[in-house]
């Protein structure tokens, strides 16, 4: 537990001042974080970060996000199409769909959550209120889970989440989210926040499901231990990964400058 608080003291404030900031810092911090990203999917592959599906994986989606980053996301978005392809040639005895998964997962996500935040009236608002709600449904679903047990969601992928976990959740997403959304604009609809929240909710809790059904494939507890005390990067941010181009949908449908919940 001292590891864990000492993690999320060193690395807590960094990450959120870089949000907050934007600009080259949240360009730098997902730089970073997405080349650990693909470290991680390669590892969990059985390759190696100096062979070719290690150097191919992170160049491709890094490449995206920097394209995304000069405001370009929909030439970052197409890029992934061919980089799979790419990956899938270099696969050598790897796993090829899964290198393939990893090009369009990873980089999906680099996309929608740099697009997201460069928004110059609403970025930073509705990267905080995905965070917060994604972060409300993992303690929600955990704290519902551990104290109302009852039948498994799917024993198979991962013996220890139930449906109460899984309602307790979406709950506590929706809670946060409409929460969230009537401190930051008052005049905001807090039934309509709450339904996008637990909308973007259930697909975080979808994607938690997927790097558990990931981690199985492979035998594995943790993708790394890249954070000490919290695993690996893939660990840490499982529902961002889902629930990031879902919100950057909603927020291209609702156009330039408006929160996801108005």
């Amino acid at each position: 537990m001292r590891t864990r608080l000492l993690s999320v003291l060193v690395l807590g404030p960094v990450v959120l001042a870089c949000l907050w900031w934007g600009g080259a810092w949240f360009v730098g911090l997902m730089a970073v974080t997405l080349a650990g990203l693909a470290w991680e999917w390669v590892r969990l592959c059985g390759g190696s970060a100096l062979g070719p599906a290690g150097l191919g994986l992170p160049v491709v989606i890094l490449l995206a996000g920097g394209l995304a980053g000069l405001g370009l996301p929909w030439l970052g978005a197409v890029v992934l199409l061919p980089g799979a392809f790419l990956l899938w040639r270099l696969a050598g005895g790897l796993p090829r769909g899964f290198l393939a998964l990893g090009v369009v997962y990873l980089g999906l996500f680099g996309v929608a959550f740099i697009t997201l935040r460069q928004d110059p009236e609403a970025g930073r608002a509705n990267v905080f209120f995905l965070m917060l709600l994604v972060w409300a449904s993992d303690s929600a679903a955990y704290v519902a889970g551990r104290a109302l047990g009852g039948p498994k969601l799917w024993p198979a992928i991962s013996p220890g989440k139930t449906w109460s976990g899984a309602l307790g959740g979406l709950l506590g997403a929706m809670a946060v989210g409409a929460g969230a959304a009537v401190l930051v604009a008052p005049v905001a609809s807090p039934l309509w926040a709450a339904l996008v929240a637990g909308a973007l909710g259930v697909v975080s809790q979808a994607g938690d499901l997927l790097e558990s059904g990931i981690k199985r494939r492979f035998g594995v507890k943790d993708s790394s231990h890249l954070i000490p005390g919290h695993g690996g990067l893939l660990d840490r941010l499982d529902g961002f990964l889902a629930a990031a181009p879902l919100a950057l949908a909603l927020g291209m449908i609702l156009g330039s400058g408006a929160y996801l919940w108005r």
